[in-house]
């Protein structure tokens, strides 16, 4: 909807507003005639007029507040759509760093839960608010036309009112802000537990998991009576207060009726303004805790949506020139904020067009760092990471990532149809291209076995297809995409023996003139490699081909021993090491 089409939305609303609130007044003030002139001279035909107009008021009334409602809801679903758009792409262009640092379901919270808090509050103020504070001000305008002395009667005790509201108001603004802090650890909860069902029903940790969910579901239970509690204070305190003003209306204005300084059509229209004003006050009393929870979803809302992510593009970057894929670190230092030594320390690294080089290394050593460095998932704090010769923090990002293609042990399957998660590597492409990259991945012919072929769905993560199946599929997507720079880590590492064969066989082909980059802790995968480096700690100890590192009989020798050890039987290769 366009900014004149929302404004157009708007003005009709305010007009139905104005039209209820009209109405409401209308209502009142036609109690007088009915009473003076209808009872007081037997006149049927002006009983029929007042009568009548008392009906066309309430027809009015009903059918703006029909179309106010309607107009409202139109108008807050559209803005809950563009907020929720807007929290959602600030969160998904966020760096990887905050994706670690905050849990998926805290996050699904912010775009759901808060941006409809928030909206809510919208419709209550724009809608109530404003149809409540229109209709309240028409009725104290009668009043006050009416007799302004009985007015300033009625409306002595409001004062008295706003201190504890707004003490009420500031309660419920922090309630709602721990409610929604909950609401977003009970997401995280739920995200956890049934991301991880295998392993739950594996260890029978079902029970556990319940306790998890309770207490965080009490807590959430415990904060919203809480809220309850305080939102159901303003109801007596606006009965009371109300009871007391219309205790004093009623004497005073019976006196003046019975004195004969009035009509009874006068104190009774007066008397039905009062008690139709009060309807509106007391909404807009209770109002303010929804406006409070709105105030405080809207502190998470915009802290989201002002999210800044620190991997930019530079203003004078460059879109990358590729000549032939070569990537190097240079004296990377690298240290996550929270860690006391750094992930890497001073590392070189070279890895030169169309070669293939293996990181290896203890868990921990820093080999994943070193990866997510390459298409700037984060930025090193001292040194460079260069493409053909190129600092990949002067290059744009969408340049940059174009050029890189990863296949990791954990490839994520989006919860689509095969063919659309081997298009996420190149949306663009052709149906023929699709099935080419799958026939390089060794996935085509488990493909037309599925029962839909490239139409099957593959489940959310993936879950409709095993293991090895997920990989070649990961595995087509990087075909797809055809990048210079290829990165693989840990392709192999949950899969059997034969499945591995398959799918080794795959990454072979997938390597074929591309720069490759390997994490392995299979050493048996990399013997091949063009080059070889062992990180220790965040440090490169050890840098050569296989034999070479086999026969210095360092760190290298002594994981690639005690792997073969542990798997039982002579390490291939070992000798033609000690020869």
């Amino acid at each position: 909807m366009s900014i004149a089409g929302k404004l157009g939305a708007i003005l009709g609303a305010v007009v139905c507003m104005a039209l209820v609130a009209a109405a409401t007044a209308g209502l009142a003030q036609q109690t007088r005639p009915f009473i003076d002139e209808a009872f007081g001279h037997t006149d049927r035909r002006a009983l029929l007029m007042v009568a009548g107009a008392v009906l066309g008021l309430s027809i009015i009334k009903g059918m703006a507040t029909y179309g106010q409602a309607v107009i409202m809801a139109l108008i807050a679903q559209r803005i809950t759509l563009a907020l929720q758009t807007r929290v959602f792409r600030s969160l998904i262009h966020a760096d990887l760093a905050f994706h670690h640092e905050h849990p998926p379901g805290q996050l699904l919270s912010r775009v759901l839960s808060d941006t409809a808090a928030l909206c809510n509050a919208f419709n209550a103020v724009l809608g109530g608010f404003g149809r409540s504070l229109l209709t309240l001000a028409l009725l104290v305008l009668l009043m006050f036309y009416n007799d302004w002395r009985l007015s300033l009667v009625a409306f002595v005790v409001i004062p008295l009112a706003l201190w504890p509201i707004v003490l009420i108001g500031r309660r419920m603004r922090a309630i709602a802000g721990g409610i929604q802090v909950e609401t977003g650890n009970l997401a995280a909860a739920l995200d956890e537990s049934f991301q991880g069902a295998r392993q739950v029903k594996a260890y029978g940790m079902e029970a556990h998991e319940i306790s998890h969910f309770t207490r965080v579901a009490v807590t959430l239970r415990d904060l919203a009576m809480r809220g309850t509690k305080a939102r159901a204070i303003t109801g007596p305190l606006m009965e009371t207060l109300s009871g007391f003003s219309i205790f004093a209306v009623m004497l005073y204005g019976g006196y003046q009726v019975m004195a004969g300084h009035n009509t009874p059509g006068a104190f009774f229209s007066f008397i039905t303004a009062v008690l139709l004003a009060y309807e509106p006050l007391k909404r807009l009393v209770n109002l303010n805790a929804e406006i409070q929870a709105g105030l405080a979803a809207a502190e998470r809302v915009y802290w989201a949506v002002d999210l800044e992510p620190q991997i930019v593009d530079r203003p004078d970057a460059r879109p990358l020139r590729l000549v032939g894929g070569a990537v190097a670190l240079d004296g990377v230092t690298f240290r996550y904020p929270t860690a006391e030594a750094p992930a890497l320390d001073a590392v070189r690294v070279e890895v030169p067009a169309g070669a293939t080089v293996a990181l290896v290394g203890r868990s921990g050593a820093g080999k994943s760092t070193l990866f997510n460095l390459i298409p700037r998932f984060y930025d090193p704090d001292a040194g460079r990471v260069t493409i053909d010769g190129q600092d990949v923090r002067g290059v744009t990002l969408a340049s940059l990532r174009s050029a890189i293609a990863i296949v990791s042990q954990d490839s994520t399957l989006f919860d689509g149809t095969v063919r659309f998660n081997i298009l996420y590597g190149r949306p663009a492409a052709s149906a023929e291209a699709v099935e080419a990259a799958a026939r390089d991945a060794g996935a085509h012919d488990f493909i037309m076995g599925l029962p839909q072929g490239y139409d099957t769905p593959v489940g959310t993560r993936g879950v409709k297809v095993s293991g090895g199946e997920r990989q070649r599929i990961a595995i087509a997507r990087a075909m797809l995409r055809n990048a210079p720079v290829l990165l693989l880590d840990e392709a192999t590492s949950s899969l059997d023996t034969e499945t591995e064969r398959v799918v080794q066989a795959a990454l072979s082909r997938l390597k074929r003139g591309r720069t490759t980059l390997v994490i392995a802790h299979r050493l048996s995968t990399v013997m091949t490699a063009d080059r070889i480096y062992v990180l220790d700690r965040g440090r490169v100890e050890e840098v050569g081909t296989h034999a070479e590192l086999l026969a210095r009989g360092g760190l290298y020798a002594h994981l690639y021993a005690l792997q073969f050890s542990e798997a039982g039987g002579e390490a291939p290769g070992e000798d033609r090491a000690r020869a």
